[in-house]
């Protein structure tokens, strides 16, 4: 009884555990596999096999572990604990036997998956690690490794590991400097671990390292932890010192001028040529040997600065690359050089000794300011040595030329030519300076004669005309600012009418009228000039009058025609002014005091006369600023007496607008129209304009319907001022043509209006077209004539053409029997 309750229990639990293939607890023999996680109680059903007879019990081999067990009656069950790390795996054989115990079914493999479960923490392999790193070492880039094992299955959450620091000792301003990658276990710096980390500052941290299984992301999951002590070693990844490099270097290239060093062995050096010169003159092995490759010259270029590179095997760089600076130092293989063929310096003569002549600058290519590029100066030929050798000096190391024994006299040399010697620390060159002596102006012009006598003009002689020619003298050196003379008229010219230009080859002066002469204003003149140079004279000496000329100037009279005080008059009015109202005036004088007598010319619409004696113009019929609002005329006034000269000015008188003109339709509207019949009320845009001036606004019209009997059917409206809209009321319009009157007025000073006829049309539309048929006119004919009389055009030619045809069939019937037989011919009825 007892038995039989613990095996209808087990057979319950295995019934609710639900363990089997296909959802099924019970079957017959064949090869099955069953999932059992490890851990569970022991005596737990796992399936019962059904065997036909004559089979009465069953057989368990195989890797049992004498764990599993099986009843008579089929009923599989293990009866102690599973662990899947004992065996993950239990394969086992199954057969059927009848009462003598042979086998009537099987054996069929049965295999059992002991499946894993989250019963074994992670272990670190080591209590405690120990490592090392370089400052400034790539961030990420892993340089030690901790590892944990975990004896669950690595293909479950079980036994997948989640590594993590926990503590970082320092903690400087809560800075992590290490990271852990949380797969691999690898730890590395963070980047600011890469730039802060300083051996000098602190050379040694420790570092907690926490494991924990389930990925750890379960609250339940094992952990473990483990100490990790880390060195921080000096980089030496660094910058070497500036190289100097000899220029001209005859030594055997390449030749070694530094080293890097990256601070794991294995690492692959190159060189990054940062000026992306035509040559690159420099290498580098895989020691970190850094190589200059050929001579450098330092007049070509007398620095270098480029990058040396350090990659892993995977070509990716380990660290920023370094600055290396290749400074080439100079040699003295430059000889000096002059800065032109020929130096030329000018002095004026009589300079006092030591005046300073110029400054003499030669060059040398070779770096400045050291002992090689030092330059002395040293006079060592002057020619002419005339008074004496020895008249210039020159500063040794600056190169200042000064006068040292002596004043120069241009009568003596007007040029000297210098050889100096200009010399560095191994170089001697010969540079060559000519010194111009310079005349100073010590000597006034003199004039040939100082009185020119009486010269005798008509007063109408031409502007430009040459009347006088003077000529004054200077012993200054030719062709220069001491010798060249300029003529100024310093008396009797307040009005300007006369100038002077001078030749500059040979000093003369042509005196010339710049202005018209007046008998009426200056009959006599004398003229007095004086002759000067541009170049003031030197100290001590000054103009007298041997500098000083003149003549007597006498002027004819001449009859000459009046002139006017302008070359136009301008006057402006309004275009309604009165007739008779003046509207202007001209002036002019006759320069020998005669009458003037004033007439109009190309008054060509009679708008103005023009009193003879006050020059008073008056309006002689009324102006319309709408026919011409700048009327233009020329006045002409004649002396009275004597000749009769005259002369002519222009008179414009601008007319002002006033509103006299009503308002009108801006074009034909002979082309409006509307729809017949009318859908709905419509409407239609007109514009108005006068002929009047309009103001910067614009016009103002306003718009009306002329007729109170309109009112019924049609509407106006203002658009702006010049549009308005004219719209139907209703829809019942006849097809014809109404003529709307609109009254429009322009709002003017003083308002004028017109009533205007617009006509509209309503017809049948074609195609968005006005299809109107057309009215007849007397003498031409309707659409309904025309076509009768082509209709009765075509018939007639028709009856003449019929009739032409039978008769030739009858004659050519006559000619022919069988033919007239063969083809009967009806004759034509009238």
């Amino acid at each position: 009884m007892v038995a039989a309750c613990l095996y209808f229990l087990c057979l319950l639990l295995y019934l609710t555990t639900g363990y089997g293939q296909d959802g099924k607890f019970s079957g017959p023999l064949k090869p099955m596999t069953f999932s059992i996680f490890e851990g569970q109680n022991p005596s737990q059903i796992i399936f019962q096999f059904k065997a036909n007879p004559p089979a009465v019990t069953f057989e368990l081999t195989g890797e049992t572990d004498g764990i599993f067990m099986i009843e008579p009656d089929g009923l599989l069950y293990y009866a102690s604990t599973l662990d899947r790390e004992t065996r993950p795996i239990h394969n086992l054989q199954l057969a059927a036997l009848d009462a003598q115990g042979a086998t009537v079914e099987g054996p069929v493999p049965i295999t059992i998956e002991v499946k894993d479960i989250n019963d074994n923490r992670p272990m670190f392999l080591q209590e405690k690690y120990e490592g090392s790193v370089r400052q400034n070492s790539r961030p990420g880039k892993p340089f030690m490794y901790v590892n944990a094992t975990d004896l669950d299955d690595p293909t479950t959450p079980n036994g997948q590991l989640f590594y993590q620091i926990v503590i970082q000792l320092p903690k400087i301003g809560d800075v992590m400097y290490f990271q852990i990658n949380n797969r691999t276990g690898g730890i590395s710096l963070t980047p600011q671990g890469s730039q802060e980390l300083d051996p000098a500052k602190n050379s040694y941290y420790n570092l907690v390292v926490s494991v924990k299984d389930m990925r750890g992301q379960n609250e339940n999951s094992f952990s473990d932890t483990t100490s990790v002590d880390i060195t921080v070693k000096e980089n030496i990844w660094k910058a070497p010192e500036a190289v100097e490099v000899i220029e001209n270097s005859t030594d055997p290239h390449p030749i070694k001028i530094t080293k890097v060093q990256w601070n794991d062995p294995g690492a692959h050096y190159s060189l990054l040529d940062k000026e992306k010169l035509p040559r690159f003159p420099f290498s580098i092995d895989q020691e970190g040997n850094i190589y200059v490759t050929q001579p450098l010259d330092r007049e070509e270029k007398d620095s270098y600065v480029f990058y040396a590179v350090a990659k892993d095997e995977y070509g990716k760089l380990l660290s920023k690359p370094l600055d290396i600076h290749v400074k080439v130092k100079d040699i003295n293989d430059n000889p000096p050089t002059c800065p032109s063929a020929v130096t030329v310096f000018e002095v004026q003569e009589n300079e006092v000794l030591g005046s300073s002549i110029g400054i003499f600058t030669a060059h040398d290519l070779d770096e400045k300011n050291t002992v090689n590029s030092i330059l002395k100066y040293k006079i060592v030929v002057q020619a002419p040595q005339i008074p004496i050798d020895g008249l210039f000096l020159v500063e040794e190391y600056e190169g200042k030329f000064q006068l040292a024994r002596q004043s120069l006299k241009k009568q003596d040399s007007p040029q000297y030519n210098l050889t100096v010697q200009v010399s560095d620390k191994d170089f001697k060159t010969l540079c060559f300076v000519q010194v111009n002596v310079i005349d100073i102006n010590d000597q006034i012009p003199v004039f040939e004669k100082s009185d020119y006598g009486n010269l005798t003009l008509p007063e109408d002689t031409a502007i430009g005309t040459i009347i006088l020619t003077i000529q004054a003298t200077d012993d200054d050196e030719p062709f220069t600012g001491s010798s060249r003379i300029l003529y100024r008229i310093i008396q009797g010219d307040s009005e300007g009418r006369l100038g002077v230009d001078t030749d500059p080859q040979t000093n003369a002066g042509y005196v010339m009228i710049k202005k018209p002469l007046d008998f009426e204003t200056a009959p006599v003149s004398t003229i007095v000039f004086q002759a000067e140079n541009p170049e003031p004279l030197v100290s001590g000496v000054v103009y007298n009058t041997s500098s000083f000329a003149s003549f007597r100037l006498i002027v004819t009279d001449v009859n000459e025609a009046p002139v006017f005080s302008q070359h136009i008059f301008q006057e402006k009015v309004s275009e309604d002014t009165a007739v008779g109202t003046k509207v202007g005036n001209v002036t002019a004088r006759d320069p020998e005091g005669l009458g003037v007598r004033y007439s109009l010319r190309g008054d060509t619409r009679g708008w103005l006369r023009i009193d003879p004696v006050t020059g008073d113009i008056f309006s002689a019929a009324p102006l319309d600023r709408e026919t011409e609002s700048l009327y233009r005329v020329q006045v002409v006034a004649t002396e009275v007496g004597g000749s009769s000269l005259s002369s002519v000015s222009n008179f414009h008188l601008t007319l002002t607008d006033v509103n006299d003109n009503p308002p009108r339709l801006a074009k034909d509207y002979t082309g409006l129209f509307f729809c017949h019949p009318p859908s709905a009320p419509g409407s239609l845009i007109f514009q108005a304009t006068d002929d009047d001036q309009q103001s910067l606004r614009g016009p103002q019209f306003t718009f009306a319907l002329g007729s109170e009997s309109f009112q019924r059917d049609w509407e106006v409206s203002k658009v702006n001022g010049t549009h308005a809209r004219l719209s139907t009321r209703h829809t019942n319009f006849e097809e014809k043509v109404y003529e709307i009157p609109i009254h429009i007025n322009d709002g003017g000073r003083p308002p004028l209006e017109r009533t205007v006829s617009l006509p509209v049309t309503f017809c049948t539309c074609v195609e968005g077209s006005c299809f109107r048929p057309a009215s007849h006119q007397a003498g031409i004919p309707t659409v309904g004539m025309a076509v009768g009389i082509l209709v009765t055009t075509f018939l007639i030619i028709g009856i003449i053409l019929a009739v032409v045809f039978i008769r030739i069939k009858k004659d050519k019937g006559k000619d022919n029997v069988e033919n007239a037989q063969a083809t009967e011919v009806k004759p034509l009825r009238s």
